[in-house]
């Protein structure tokens, strides 16, 4: 079993959609469940199907989550002391010198990665372009878009 990093925030998240999947949604799925068996005839009992794939569907997730957590290994960046080395975990402030935009970035494990919440995959082009970089460095990253280049204004380990 291969470990992967993740940060404490991403762990805590996972852990807490544990406990939802598990306390909340499990026990309204059964009732769904147990609620279109009393309907009858379960061959054509549309709502019935729909619950047990909800209920598949549900415990696919906590069975991952659980996969997820066992292979963890977490990274508290907070405990390191920040030279303004960029690491895993590390908040990025960078300027787009191609448009002038600011972007913050947090550099994370795959399975907390989500662009859209500024939470880049470390081994994304992105992510293994800052990787080891310092703060004031100036970066020429190749990503899908094409060639970008950033100037690294502060690194955080928070």
């Amino acid at each position: 079993m291969e470990k992967e990093p993740i940060t404490v925030n991403g762990l805590n998240k996972l852990k807490e959609e544990l406990i939802y999947l598990k306390e909340k949604k499990r026990p309204e799925i059964v009732a769904a469940i147990s609620e279109a068996r009393s309907h009858g005839d379960l061959k054509e009992n549309a709502e019935y199907h729909a619950a047990k794939e909800q209920q598949s569907h549900n415990e696919g997730r906590i069975e991952e989550i659980n996969d997820i957590i066992a292979r963890a290994n977490v990274i508290d960046v907070t405990k390191f002391s920040n030279d303004g080395k960029i690491i895993f975990g590390s908040t990025v402030n960078l300027e787009n010198l191609d448009t002038e935009e600011n972007l913050e970035y947090k550099i994370v494990g795959k399975d907390e990665a989500d662009l859209k919440q500024k939470l880049i995959y470390y081994k994304s082009p992105i992510g293994k372009g800052l990787i080891g970089k310092n703060k004031s460095d100036l970066v020429e990253i190749n990503t899908p878009a094409g060639l970008k280049n950033f100037k690294i204004n502060d690194v955080k380990y928070i």
